[in-house]
Parts: structure tokens; C-alpha cells; sequence
């Protein structure tokens, strides 16, 4: 069902910290000529969490109207509330997305039984769940046994973004669960690891940037090339590292602004990186094959 490349877009802000649909639309078209799969809006790396629901409603329906028919929309609705979460869960329905991404909740640390039921009532929404599993972000890792519950009890959930280290924990679920779901990579860095396991594809933030790259690593490696396709991912390696050496989408932004997509504007309490990780990001950027970026 969610197969292949799917871009966790970035919301580009004005220097005044105001939506600019100009970027926006530059983005989205960017991302369509790499051939990208589908999008993620209002993910983590959408900012949504400092986003109005009038701003989710702009956005939404700048980007749903522009990508329809040509890639598959994912609409991140999930907080740590289970009440917000079916509102926004039910405001996303409107763009008739084909899933939704929602998050385990944080800071809560909700027990067994609430757990299940904050999915059980998102559910009931009718919209395909992807469920998002952070342990980093969210302070709340999943064993094996609460999983096997969770898809158990609610079926609607058609997929799962691993964004968890623990690699054994991945392929554990990633074998327990092929045919049941799609198993989706989330974490940028470990791309190769998860397709040599089964993963259906990728959510990544870095595709912002090198959504061309990630789109031929995915097809070389499903066409059985995969000495090339690690070739590829290895020779980006860097840039992905890159990435994250401050909370995205802090250095995504900052390498989009200097490729002259957007500003590199965040909102609070994100703020601007550091002068010595621009430094290295400039200089990686400067030796990086412009064929494998947008």
C-alpha cells in the first residue's frame, strides 16, 4: 500500500516565520520531477507541532490540490492527546488522503491498555494508519508483545515508520509481520539495512534534499543491483549524517536555503544551527553530485 519514496516535506517559512507557498510549490515540484512515491505532510519535519489549524488547513490544501493523482499523501495527525488527535485525524480525512501518520504518544508514556485504545479510536475515523514508532522522540518504545496487540486489536493499521535503533527489535517485527503490513523505514541513515530486510520503503526527511538519490537506491536495489544501490547510499552517507547534526529539520532547511529552495527559517523553540555545522554542511554540499540532489 506505501511503497517506495516518500518525502517528509519541510513547511518553508518566511524570514518573518510565515508560510511561503512560492517555496512551497518549488518543493513539491522538485520532489515530483525526482519521482518520488508519495509525501508525508505535517510530519515532524512539517514543523506541525507550531502550526495553527487555519496553517494545516492552508498547507493541506495548497499540497493535496498539486500532488493528487500523481504521488500518495500521508497527512501526519497524531499528538499526545488522544481527543486533538481524532480532530486533526478527522480534518485530514477531508483531503482524502491515503493514510495517516500517527505517532506513538509522548511525554505521557500512556500504559498498555490506553495505548491500544487511542489507535482503536483513531480507527474509527476510516482512514488506512500508519503508526509511527520513535522511541528517541516519543520516550516510549514498544516490546514485541504490545505490537502484536496493537495490530491485532485494530486492523485499520495498514503500515508502520520504524524510526527505532535497536535493530534486532526491527527485524524481529519486520519478520513477524511481512504480508501483514508494510514496513516502512524511518530512519535515513540505515536505508540499506531496512531494504535488505523487507521494508516497503522509506519516509525521510533527507529526501527533501536527495530525493533523487533515494529514488535510485530504491530501484537499483529492487532490480537485484545492489552493490550499485549501496554505492549510491554510500556515497551520500555524509549528507544523510549531515542531516542530523542538530533536531531536524533545523539542517535540512539550512541545505534547501543554501541550494536556494527556501529559507532556512525554523520556529521556535527550534532556532538556527550553529556556524561550525553550516561550515560542514556547505562544504559537503559543495562536492556532492548534483544528479543526486533536487
Amino acid at each position: 500500500m506505501f511503497q517506495g519514496i516518500y518525502t517528509a516535506l519541510v513547511t518553508p517559512f518566511d524570514k518573518e516565520g510565515k508560510i511561503h507557498f512560492p517555496s512551497l510549490e518549488k518543493l513539491l515540484f522538485a520532489q515530483l520531477s525526482a519521482g518520488v512515491d508519495g509525501f508525508v505532510f505535517l510530519g515532524t519535519t512539517g514543523e506541525a507541532a507550531t502550526l495553527t489549524l487555519q496553517e494545516r488547513q492552508e498547507v493541506l490544501s495548497f499540497c493535496c490540490e498539486k500532488v493528487r493523482g500523481k504521488a500518495k499523501i500521508i497527512i501526519g495527525a497524531g499528538t499526545n492527546c488522544t481527543a486533538t488527535t481524532l480532530e486533526l485525524a478527522r480534518h485530514a480525512k477531508t483531503f482524502r488522503p491515503d493514510g495517516i501518520l500517527i505517532v506513538t504518544p509522548y511525554y505521557n508514556k500512556p500504559n498498555p491498555n490506553g495505548l491500544v485504545e487511542h489507535y482503536r479510536q483513531v480507527a474509527s475515523v476510516g482512514l488506512p494508519i500508519v503508526m509511527y514508532h520513535i522511541p528517541g522522540r516519543t520516550g516510549l518504545k514498544l516490546p514485541g508483545n504490545i505490537i502484536e496487540r496493537i495490530l491485532k486489536e485494530v486492523p485499520q493499521i495498514k503500515a508502520i515508520k520504524e524510526s527505532d535503533y535497536d535493530m534486532a527489535h526491527v527485524t524481529d517485527t519486520a519478520v513477524k509481520y511481512a504480508g501483514r503490513l508494510d514496513y516502512i523505514c524511518g530512519n535515513d541513515d540505515l536505508f540499506p539495512q531496512y531494504l535488505a530486510i523487507n521494508a516497503s520503503g522509506i519516509i525521510s526527511a533527507a529526501a527533501n534534499i536527495f530525493a533523487p538519490a533515494f529514488v535510485k537506491i530504491y530501484n537499483l536495489f529492487n532490480n537485484g543491483q545492489t552493490q550499485a544501490s549501496f554505492e549510491t547510499f554510500a556515497s551520500i552517507y555524509p549528507l544523510i549524517k549531515a542531516c542530523y547534526l542538530e533536531t531536524n529539520p533545523t539542517c535540512v532547511k539550512y541545505m534547501l536555503s543554501r541550494l536556494g529552495f527556501c529559507t532556512g527559517t525554523v520556529r521556535l523553540p527550534l532556532g538556527e544551527i550553529s556556524s561550525e555545522n553550516k561550515a560542514k554542511i556547505d562544504t559537503l554540499l559543495s562536492r556532492v553530485d548534483s544528479t543526486l540532489r533536487i
